[in-house]
């Protein structure tokens, strides 16, 4: 089994694309090779190959990176399935994974949501989608300082709060109401049930 991550970068034209590009190189790299695990194309569209139990903690990450830009944003679709076929490039492969992810992609701006998942497993897709809408519903509204936050932890989950706000040259207080208002703890428990429930 294997995880397809498909993703383009919302208002990506009022950006340098250098200042989004750099860190979503930097972030994709950290998880596989280009271009067989990884590619950016058509502008600002991406594609990612990945392990299953990473997809979510990945594409969260990717989303705080992102708008931790001000004025950005990121949709992401993940499928999570088989590949019966692996080309050269990642957008060359093939398999349900692929299908998933690419036809869930599709649909996302028509139905005004930024992450969602597909699989075989319908139940669980409903399950783990309603979660997500719901965590979508404060993770939409993060702000560029909240967004940062949430990118440094899932960057460093062992940094402590001391840690976090001497990278900042902020007082530890003031990175603890970060973390308060980015709602960390229900995206950090998010991904605990989504991971524990996440079948291979």
């Amino acid at each position: 089994m294997v995880a397809i991550i498909t993703g383009d970068i919302i208002n990506s034209d009022k950006q340098k694309v250098s200042v989004w590009m750099e860190p979503l190189k930097r972030k994709l790299a950290t998880v596989g090779e280009s271009p067989t695990d990884w590619e950016i194309y058509r502008g600002d569209e991406f594609q990612l190959r990945i392990q299953p139990q990473k997809a979510l903690r990945t594409a969260i990450h990717i989303k705080a990176l992102i708008k931790s830009i001000k004025g950005l944003d990121v949709r992401i679709a993940i499928g999570l399935g088989t590949e019966t076929f692996k080309g050269t490039n990642v957008s060359q492969s093939n398999g349900t994974a692929y299908q998933y992810s690419g036809r869930t992609f599709e649909t996302l701006k028509e139905q005004k949501i930024n992450l969602a998942m597909a699989s075989s497993d319908k139940s669980r897709d409903r399950t783990f989608n309603l979660i997500l809408k719901l965590a979508l519903d404060f993770m939409d509204d993060w702000s560029t300082f909240s967004a940062e936050i949430v990118a440094m932890v899932l960057e460093s989950p062992e940094a402590s709060q001391q840690e976090i706000a001497e990278q900042l040259h902020i007082q530890q207080s003031a990175v603890s109401q970060r973390q308060k208002r980015a709602r960390l703890d229900l995206v950090m428990e998010l991904l605990d049930y989504c991971e524990q429930n996440e079948t291979t």
